[in-house]
């Protein structure tokens, strides 16, 4: 029987192959009292586990092909220091001793704990990295239990007769569908044929979304019960631009997907030949297209396609389960370091940390009720934490020698942060000074994502040298809509008049006072919005390292002086989606 199962789509394209199901791997968890006198064996137990995963997590990245995308190694790196963060550990130390629970029972009972707190955060990024906390406490689990990771596909069978569609039937595709997929699983499959992912949870932030966007292939998350309702060796379609899997296809369905397969393969092929195309409107206009990056090793993806800079370095990897132990002075410099040499002298936009002070609110205020999005995140929690932020700032000065840097500082919306702000990078280059260690120059900039930032563009332009306009928290705000909500995402309109706009707002008074202003959020990748974006006067747009060239086609493809008419009328309707499919 056909059925289509829907979730998100994270990565374009479309996928055929045979499903290989990695089902639910859950380890059931024995639950009892140890004696006072255990305590020793259990906690030598729970170390040896925990020292085993660890050298097998640094076996595989030994073992990493070196076509592997720079994600998997950056996220197996993000395993690692979540097997040795304090707060995990000291944590399950607690329940074996005071509590006397056995390793299993404590590992569980700790991994619930801080769950929750990810589950508080602000940032959506760092909210995704609870799947691998629990993907690190499963593989310590099984080793305690001593049962091995499944990871070996199905053995081949005979070719059904959908299958006969395909050119070659000796050597069909595979498609994961899991629960969910670690970075570890994902190398282990590295040596199959595999055309995409579904799974039942994550979002577009999740480590499958990103390590699918690398590896460009289609990718559906979100799919809820995929992994319950699909066989393994079912047949499964991927539709990566609508978020559908499709399951047993009938062969009408299956050759139209076939057919659409080609369609984007030849797609693919041609947009290859624009990496090296300079993107310049057909009335001569140069646009600059960035790169968003959340790695150092992300450059390499970046310079593959051309980028000509970073237009957003996100720096929250270097902050993700360090709770209590947060990156000093000296690894801030080298990652940043990394990513500005890199670039080879291309400009790197590096945001200050994105993220709020969880386990402070959590001590002083009972704020369950409280909209996270909306509490000390940001440039907020940077201010009230200032040693942090100095250790930060100062680290991004001193790569600033190294190539030439943009700071850029989120979710402003008064003038006393402003100034707040302004005083501490000062102070950073005065202790640096003191110390005669090298900085550099650095041009700054502020993130427009606060309607209140957006109302206010004067005062933003009177301090700053630059402006990038975060969409995804500016609509967000701006339509009063929790966009990690289910029950409200159909509300989430990029396309509503309020934020349209405010974006045209921003871009049109930044150029008015001569200053720079870029768009870094999802709407800069969406080739549909592009030429809405260069109608309103946008000539500098930050995207995933996937999205440059089709976003980059389109541009090629536009005259920016003509689409500025055009631009105005959207900005005039009450329907603008109506006018942009037009």
């Amino acid at each position: 029987m056909t059925f289509a199962i829907h979730g998100l789509a994270v990565a374009r394209g479309i996928a055929i192959g045979r499903a290989v199901l990695i089902a639910s791997s859950r380890v059931e968890v024995a639950h009892y009292f140890i004696k006072p006198d255990q305590i020793r064996s259990e906690l030598t137990r729970l170390g040896e586990a925990r020292d085993a995963v660890i050298q097998e997590l640094q076996r595989l990245q030994q073992d990493l092909p070196k076509d592997a995308p720079p994600e998997l190694g950056a996220l197996l790196d993000v395993h690692l220091m979540l097997l040795q963060d304090d707060q995990l550990g000291a944590g399950v130390r607690h329940w074996i001793k005071e509590r006397l629970y056995n390793a299993e029972w404590a590992l569980t009972t700790q991994l619930e704990q801080v769950s929750r707190q990810f589950d508080e955060m602000e940032d959506e990024y760092l909210r995704e990295r609870k799947a691998d906390l629990e993907q690190v406490v499963e593989r310590v689990l099984r080793h305690l239990k001593g049962a091995a990771v499944p990871v070996a596909p199905p053995p081949p069978r005979a070719p059904r007769q959908s299958e006969l569609l395909l050119e070659d039937t000796q050597d069909v595709p595979l498609v994961l569908v899991a629960h969910d997929l670690s970075p570890a699983d994902m190398l282990q499959f590295k040596k199959s044929v595999f055309a995409g992912f579904v799974t039942d949870v994550g979002g577009k932030t999740s480590h499958t979304a990103i390590v699918a966007r690398s590896m460009d292939i289609p990718a559906v998350v979100g799919a809820r019960s995929a992994s319950q309702l699909v066989r393994q060796d079912d047949w499964v379609v991927i539709d990566g631009d609508a978020g559908v899997m499709i399951v047993n296809p009938s062969p009408i369905i299956l050759a139209d997907y076939a057919f659409k397969q080609r369609q984007g393969e030849l797609e693919r092929g041609r947009l290859a030949r624009l990496r090296n195309t300079p993107a310049v409107t057909l009335d001569g206009q140069r646009i600059d297209l960035l790169a968003n990056i959340e790695q150092p090793g992300d450059t390499e993806a970046a310079l593959a396609v051309s980028a000509v800079g970073v237009g957003l370095f996100r720096t929250e990897f270097l902050f993700m389960g360090r709770e209590g132990k947060l990156p000093d002075e000296e690894e801030q410099y080298h990652a940043y370091r990394r990513a500005v040499e890199g670039m080879h002298g291309m400009p790197v936009t590096i945001r200050t940390i994105d993220v709020g002070a969880d386990k402070p609110l959590d001590d002083r205020h009972d704020d369950a009720h409280l909209n996270p999005a909306l509490g000390l995140r940001a440039i907020r929690w940077s201010l009230s934490e200032p040693a942090m932020f100095m250790t930060q700032l100062r680290a991004i000065l001193r790569a600033a020698a190294h190539g030439k840097v943009y700071l850029l500082i989120p979710m402003l919306a008064h003038a006393r942060e402003i100034r707040q702000t302004l005083e501490l990078i000062d102070k950073a280059r005065a202790q640096l000074d003191q110390k005669g260690v090298p900085y550099g120059p650095v041009k700054l900039g502020a993130m427009i994502e606060v309607p209140a930032a957006a109302m206010t563009l004067p005062l933003f332009l009177k301090y700053f040298d630059y402006l990038s306009i975060g969409t995804n928290d500016l609509i967000q705000y701006t339509l009063a809509i929790d966009r990690a909500d289910e029950s409200v995402a159909h509300l989430y309109d990029q396309l509503h008049p309020a934020v349209l706009k405010m974006v045209a707002d921003t871009i049109a008074q930044a150029k008015a006072a001569g200053k720079e202003v870029s768009v870094c959020g999802e709407m800069a990748g969406d080739p549909s919005m592009t030429r809405l974006l260069l109608g309103l006067g946008l000539r500098s747009f930050s995207m995933h390292p996937s999205q440059i060239l089709p976003v980059k086609q389109e541009i090629l493809r536009a005259d920016a002086d003509k689409l500025a008419p055009w631009a105005q009328s959207v900005l005039e309707s009450e329907e603008p989606a109506a006018l942009l499919q037009a």
